[in-house]
Formats: structure tokens, sequence, C-alpha cells
């Protein structure tokens, strides 16, 4: 089998192409994602703590400055604010990612089997209960 037959069965498997839908997916739910937490989320809990863009939290190192050769050297920041938005967005796409899974799993889940029958009863239990049942009468 040739180099490119057998890529060509291997890129052809169906959990290869469900792999990449999943990652297009993935790429664009995570697009949305980042909008909802910049745009909607982030805003009004800015706006609680003091009306402050939440994004802009920053702590600077040091500072900008310009260079004996008079080229600008930019700031040394840490953008901790970023960092926060970044862990609010993986939290909401966990947990979508977890009710998604929760919804699969409910659908694939097998139906209860009836309850079992009971096993037969023993011959020599039944016809003790035939000789109980003739001494009571």
């Amino acid at each position: 089998m040739g180099m490119m037959a057998e890529f060509k069965e291997f890129a052809m498997r169906g959990s290869v192409v469900d792999l990449a839908v999943g990652v297009v997916i993935g790429a664009a739910f995570g697009k949305i994602v980042t909008a909802l937490v910049d745009k909607v989320i982030m805003p009004p809990i800015g706006l609680l703590i003091g009306g402050v863009d939440f994004s802009k939290f920053a702590y600077t190192l040091k500072a900008a400055s310009v260079d004996a050769a008079g080229k600008e050297v930019p700031a040394v920041v840490m953008a901790y604010g970023e960092f926060i938005n970044a862990i609010l967005q993986f939290v909401i796409v966990a947990f979508a990612i977890f009710l998604v899974v929760k919804a699969i799993n409910r659908m694939h889940k097998q139906p209860e089997a009836a309850p079992a029958a009971p096993p037969p009863t023993p011959e020599d239990v039944q016809l003790l209960r035939e000789i109980r049942d003739l001494l009571k009468k």
C-alpha cells in the first residue's frame, strides 16, 4: 500500500473527520464565548466594582522609557485583568461542554431492563409448601 493510499485511508476514517469538525466548531464557539465574556459579562461586573474596564487591570513592572539612542522602550506590564477574563471564558466553555456531554449521555442511556422474574421455586420447597397447606386444613 502506497503512502498516499494509506494517508487517504487514515484521513477518511470517520473519527478523523469528526475530530476536524469538532475543532472547527470549537474554534467558532471559543470566539462566541470570548465576545460573551468581554462584551456582555465583564462590563456589568466592572460597573459593580466601580465602573472599571476589567480587561484593563494591569500592574506595570517597568514604565515605558526612551533609551540613549532615542528609541522608545515599551512598558513591562502584567495584564492580570485579561488573565481573569481568560479564566472566566474557560469556565464558561467547560460548563457548556459539561452540559453537552450530559445531554449526550442522557440520550445514550440504555433503558433499564424490566425486573427479572424470580427464579422458579425448587420442587422440594414446593412439595413442603403443599404439605404445610394440607396440615393447616
